[in-house]
């Protein structure tokens, strides 16, 4: 089974595998993009409102990857249904891809190159310049903004 996120319907994704997605997904589809998430769902895709404790989950892991503060409420509902289905998430989200990698989900790129490594993101403040394994509102040492960075 695939979960499709938006990408999958904006490019047009096909596959002999059976579908999933969540209704979110929906809502973020206009136009011949929604036309094609309905069409996929009269073949037969099914619509899969994830349970709280798998959300959780994921939100856990995108928290310990760093990741959690650009995964919208969409995206972190969609791991959580490939989560629960065991199933392959097919999307073109880099930060998706990588909580997917931390919760051994299996995941399908459409347009673009999949991530080659899992990576756990640090947090630097614009002040002073010191790292945070957590992400903050502010730094707590001199409170100047946090920006995400790679910490290889």
């Amino acid at each position: 089974m695939e979960v499709l996120d938006s990408s999958a319907f904006i490019h047009g994704y096909d596959s002999d595998e059976q579908a999933a997605s969540i209704p979110a997904v929906q809502s973020e589809l206009t136009g011949e993009t929604a036309l094609r998430f309905d069409a996929e769902q009269g073949a037969g895709m099914h619509i899969h409102v994830p349970g709280e404790g798998a959300v959780g989950r994921v939100r856990r892991a995108a928290d310990e990857t760093g990741d959690l503060e650009t995964l919208s409420d969409t995206d972190l509902r969609l791991l959580a249904a490939a989560f629960e289905l065991d199933a392959t998430l097919v999307t073109d989200d880099y930060a998706m891809q990588n909580v997917a990698e931390r919760l051994d989900v299996r995941v399908r790129v459409i347009a673009r190159d999949g991530i080659d490594e899992q990576r756990d993101w640090q947090f630097q403040c614009a002040g002073c310049g010191r790292t945070f394994d957590e992400n903050h509102d502010r730094c707590p040492i001199c409170g100047s903004d946090l920006s995400r960075k790679n910490p290889a």
